[in-house]
């Protein structure tokens, strides 16, 4: 394969870091940028398509694809790591690869954080004046994390958690071994909310997991749970979460993703005392460009060896 043209929806700073990394590779390679949203009129002689997100912030795209659609696409690869922010006629056509596991480690240290910003009462310990009252502390030693769902972001998030002496119980739709000393599995679902303390979601969105953490799985929960959804809002249902707060079955819901995104102004979730809202920013970082890169660039080599692709999308 000696071709290597990319049409790009990255801005032009993400762009320029492959460009860069390339040039020594692969000198004749060219990344074009293209408007982002669904793709159309891509440049003739493109043969790789790199796709922002399009259902997003409340659009969705058409369900059939532009006139001409792949034009000259060979290979799509997607900056994100799910796919559920995508019109199915997408798949349907060339490859498809994600970035899945580029965000891993982000993800997981933002999960931790939360753990500890709740375990260590912060930033609600901060003092202002001279009027100092103590807090007792919580540890997170010897306290239970449980996570729904065990990818890479799980795997990334078990290592720091054991680590830190906490014991960590997960579930997983696959049947394969985790593949971590020290990690136990689930019984069910049920059974991981009523044995967590902290509890992080980072399963993928799929018809069969909308709102698989509905009031039955909340009512399971260990009373003062703390539920950490780094993955997608459609996971859980809204109305039940709010519910389980109110009736103090769950004691913190610290929450980067919701449905929709952004969820309209005077939503019960901004004012709740016991929910810490994000705008889905867990995954990004100071080093997105080289992460999302790294990725990507991986798998080019893959593609012009003629090899199979890794991070095929499973549809």
């Amino acid at each position: 394969m000696s071709q290597v043209i990319i049409a790009s929806q990255l801005d032009e700073d993400y762009n320029q870091v492959i460009r860069e990394r390339l040039a020594p590779l692969h000198p004749e390679a060219q990344v074009i940028g293209v408007p982002v949203g669904v793709p159309s009129d891509l440049p003739a002689h493109a043969n790789i398509l790199l796709l922002r997100p399009i259902n997003v912030r409340g659009y969705t795209a058409p369900d059939t694809p532009p006139p001409g659609w792949p034009y000259g696409a060979q290979w799509v690869h997607l900056v994100s790591s799910g796919i559920d922010f995508y019109p199915q006629w997408l798949f349907n056509g060339p490859p498809v690869t994600t970035s899945r596991g580029s965000a891993a480690d982000n993800l997981a240290e933002f999960a931790l954080a939360a753990i500890f910003a709740a375990a260590k009462h912060l930033p609600d310990i901060w003092v202002k004046d001279a009027q100092w009252q103590f807090t007792a502390l919580r540890p997170l030693k010897g306290t239970t994390l449980g996570l729904l769902g065990f990818g890479a972001i799980g795997t990334s998030l078990a290592q720091k958690a054991l680590a830190l002496g906490l014991k960590v119980v997960a579930l997983r739709q696959s049947t394969t071994p985790f593949g971590l000393d020290g990690v136990e599995a689930a019984k069910d679902i049920h059974d991981l909310f009523a044995r967590a303390d902290h509890l992080v979601v980072a399963a993928p969105l799929t018809e069969a997991t909308r709102h698989i953490i509905d009031r039955n799985v909340l009512a399971s929960a260990k009373p003062g749970l703390h539920l950490i959804n780094i993955a997608r809002g459609g996971l859980l249902d809204q109305q039940a979460l709010l519910h389980a707060l109110d009736n103090n079955q769950i004691g913190l819901a610290s929450l980067d993703v919701t449905e929709p995104e952004p969820l309209p102004d005077g939503h019960p979730l901004y004012s709740h005392p016991r929910v810490r809202l994000s705008p889905h920013t867990s995954a990004i970082s100071t080093r997105s460009k080289e992460e999302i890169a790294d990725t990507f660039l991986a798998n080019l080599e893959r593609y012009v060896a003629g090899l199979e692709l890794s991070n095929l999308a499973n549809v």
